[in-house]
């Protein structure tokens, strides 16, 4: 009951009390709301910036997705069915990210790029690679759980019996088969590229405005409109926590490999 209490205090009084101020008419004169309006929604969302930030969140968020799709999970299958031996010193390295803070690694990437005559800087690819590498450890221990599960070898070996390549035994062979994890880390990763602010910020700043910075410049003079923005941004949590859910409870429990024989 303790845990209940605490996480109702501190996780759905907020929301709710986020919620209420968001389409309240007045809340300064009591403990209650007064009047109930959507003047604050209507009055947000009408505005060009909000279409546009949240094009560049979800334009940034799917870039994301797609580039740790192509670049992590072909390591990770190859590392698990290949190169075992480092598969210790990889796994380290995919855990760094969640002790790199966000200022260091944009300080860090301004420094190195600034003098290099690439289209990166100030732009949407730098925030991209960025989120990659600071959501590496989600997709990658996603791919790596789904591929433990399975029974790699025995697939790929009736598969090169077959006449199969590499890359033909990866991408019809393996990832129909670790197709749950895949898109558990690709909902995870969109999630949190979707509602990162620091990077953004310190990297492409009021250049590229993305959903959490257009939410956060609302905070500075009008708190129902913030309360607005911010309730939009957990019910886009939540829908894709529960999108997490329902195709892992769609999926049911991971998939078995083609050598291994269901339990009688």
């Amino acid at each position: 009951m303790a845990v209940v209490g605490f996480f109702l205090v501190f996780m759905i009084v907020p929301v709710v009390a986020t919620a209420l101020f968001s389409v309240s008419v007045r809340w300064d004169r009591s403990i209650w709301p007064e009047g109930l309006t959507g003047q604050w929604w209507v009055k947000v969302t009408s505005k060009s910036a909000f279409k546009s930030s949240l094009a560049n969140s979800l334009f940034v968020s799917v870039g994301t997705v797609f580039l740790s799709l192509v670049l992590v999970a072909p390591t990770a299958y190859w590392v698990h069915t290949r190169l075992p031996r480092i598969k210790p010193l990889v796994e380290l390295l995919a855990i760094l990210p969640f002790g790199l803070p966000g200022v260091v690694l944009a300080l860090g990437l301004i420094r190195l790029y600034s003098g290099v005559p690439l289209p990166i800087i100030n732009t949407a690819n730098i925030l991209i690679a960025s989120y990659v590498v600071i959501t590496l450890p989600f997709m990658y221990r996603a791919v790596m759980n789904a591929l433990e599960a399975i029974d790699t070898k025995t697939l790929s070996e009736a598969a090169q019996s077959l006449g199969a390549n590499h890359w033909l035994i990866f991408i019809r062979v393996i990832m129909p088969n670790v197709s749950s994890g895949v898109v558990n880390g690709c909902l995870l990763v969109f999630s949190a590229a979707f509602a990162e602010f620091a990077l953004a910020n310190l990297l492409v700043g009021t250049r590229f405005k993305t959903f959490p910075m257009y939410l956060v410049e609302f905070t500075r003079f009008d708190a129902r409109q913030a309360s607005a923005l911010a309730f939009m941004s957990f019910v886009f949590a939540w829908i894709i926590s529960l999108s997490i859910l329902w195709v892992v409870g769609w999926r049911g429990q991971p998939t078995r490999g083609a050598g291994q024989e269901k339990p009688t």
